[in-house]
C-alpha cells in the first residue's frame, strides 16, 4: 500500500526539462540537438521558451514541480535574466515543491564567478560541469574548449557557490589504460563535487567521429579493456564515499540527480524546447511527446500554435511495460512491483517472459523480492543484452 501511496503522489508530481540548444562549437562526438551559431537569438528563444512552458502547463493543470533542468547545448551561455525568468514562471504556473533541485549545465569555458552567482541568485541549487577530462591530450581529442586547468577551477568555483555540484567524464577513449584512468578519477574525485555522471565514448551516427573511426583514424579499447575502466571507475568512486546508484552515476548519499531519478522511475517528465522529448499523463493516457529540433522551426511553431510539438504519442500498455523495465533495471535501488503495476496496468509477470526471467535470476543477473525485481552489478552491465529476451 506504501508504493501505491507513493506512486500516487508522483504521478500529481512533475519534472521539467529545459533545453537550450546552442554552443560554442559541436564536439566531434556528439550527437545531441545542438548548434553553432554566429548570434545566438536570447530574446527570441526566452520569448518562445515561456510561451511553450505557459502552453504545457494550461493543458497539465496544476503540478507539484520537483525538479528543473536545464539542458543543451550550453544552457550556460544563457543569459541569468533568462533562468530567472523560466524558474519564476515554472513558480507561478504550477506548484514549486520547497527545496525542488534545480541543475544547470555548465561547460568549463563558459564559467565566470559573475554569471555563477547570477544563476545562484536566479534559482539554480545544483550546477552540472561539462568536463569530460582531466587530461590536455584527451580534451584536445575530444574537441574540447577548455583546458584541464579550467575544468578543475570550474568546479572549485562551482564548489563555493552552489550547494550541489556535479561533473562529467568520458572514458573507454582511444590509449586510456586502467593505470591513467585511475589517477585521473582520483585527481577528480578528490575536488569538492558529489556526483558523477560517467559516459563510455562511442561512435553515433551522423557525427564527426563516425567519419574519422571509419576511416580508421583511431580505434577504440577492446570490450575488455572498457569493462575494466568501468569497474575501476566504481572502485575510485566508493574510496572517496560516492557510490554507484545508477549504470552511470556515481553520488554521495543523498546527492543523486533526483532529476534523473525520476527518468528512472519512470514518472512524469515536461520536456520544453526545441527537440526536448516528455512522457506526460494526460486524462486520456500516458503520452510521448517531442518537440520540433530545429530552433528557427521551433520558435515558428510556437509563435503560431503556442508551442513546437512535432509528436505525440499514446504509449501502449507494453510499450509502458517496457519502458519501465529498460529505464527501472538501470537503478540499483531497481523496480518497484506496486509502483509498476500502478504506471503500465500490468503486473510484473504479464510483462516478462518468465522463463527469461528464472534463467536471469539463476545466472545471478536479477534478483527479485515481494517488493522489487532488481539488476545485480553484473546484470546492469548487461541491460543491453537482457532486455529485449525479458520483456514480452
Amino acid at each position: 500500500m506504501a508504493g501505491e501511496c507513493s506512486y500516487v503522489q508522483a504521478m500529481d508530481s512533475l519534472v521539467l526539462y529545459i533545453h537550450w540548444p546552442f554552443c560554442l562549437s559541436k564536439c566531434p562526438y556528439c550527437d545531441f540537438n545542438s548548434h553553432v551559431a554566429e548570434r545566438i537569438p536570447q530574446n527570441e528563444m526566452l520569448t518562445a521558451l515561456r510561451a511553450e512552458l505557459a502552453w504545457e502547463a494550461a493543458r497539465l493543470g496544476e503540478r507539484r514541480v520537483t525538479s528543473i533542468f536545464f539542458g543543451g547545448g550550453t544552457p550556460s551561455l544563457m543569459d541569468p535574466e533568462s533562468v530567472a525568468a523560466l524558474i519564476e514562471d515554472a513558480r507561478r504556473l504550477f506548484t514549486l515543491a520547497p527545496g525542488a533541485e534545480i541543475t544547470l549545465e555548465a561547460n568549463p569555458t563558459s564559467i565566470e564567478a559573475g554569471r555563477f552567482v547570477a544563476y545562484q541568485a536566479a534559482g539554480v541549487n545544483r550546477v552540472s560541469i561539462g568536463v569530460q577530462s582531466f587530461d590536455e591530450a584527451s580534451l584536445k581529442f575530444l574537441g574540447r574548449q577548455h583546458s584541464a586547468e579550467q575544468a578543475v577551477k570550474a568546479i572549485e568555483l562551482g564548489a563555493k557557490i552552489f550547494p550541489r555540484i556535479s561533473f562529467d567524464l568520458i572514458y573507454a577513449r582511444p590509449g586510456q589504460t586502467e593505470q591513467n584512468w585511475r589517477a585521473e578519477l582520483a585527481q577528480a574525485l578528490s575536488l569538492a563535487a558529489d556526483h558523477l555522471s560517467l559516459y563510455q565514448l562511442t561512435i553515433e551516427e551522423g557525427t564527426k567521429f563516425a567519419t574519422l573511426y571509419g576511416r580508421g583514424e583511431f580505434q577504440l579499447p577492446d570490450e575488455g579493456l572498457a569493462t575494466r575502466l568501468y569497474d575501476a571507475t566504481a572502485e575510485e568512486a566508493a574510496r572517496f564515499g560516492l557510490q554507484g546508484y545508477e549504470i552511470s552515476n556515481y553520488a554521495r548519499p543523498g546527492a543523486e540527480s533526483r532529476h534523473n531519478l525520476a527518468y528512472w522511475r519512470y514518472e512524469d517528465y515536461a520536456g520544453i524546447g526545441p527537440g526536448a522529448h516528455g512522457r506526460v499523463t494526460l486524462e486520456y493516457g500516458l503520452h510521448a511527446t517531442s518537440r520540433h529540433k530545429a530552433p528557427e522551426a521551433w520558435m515558428a511553431l510556437v509563435a503560431k500554435h503556442g508551442h513546437g510539438t512535432t509528436q505525440q504519442e499514446a504509449i501502449s500498455q507494453p510499450d509502458r511495460a517496457r519502458e519501465a523495465l529498460l529505464m527501472g533495471l538501470r537503478l540499483r535501488e531497481g523496480i518497484l512491483l506496486s509502483r509498476f503495476a500502478a504506471r503500465t496496468g500490468m503486473g510484473l509477470m504479464d510483462a516478462v517472459v518468465e522463463k527469461i526471467l528464472a534463467a536471469c535470476i539463476e545466472e545471478g543477473y536479477l534478483t527479485l523480492t515481494d517488493t522489487h525485481l532488481a539488476a545485480t552489478s553484473q546484470g546492469r552491465q548487461r541491460l543491453d543484452a537482457l532486455l529485449p529476451a525479458l520483456a514480452r
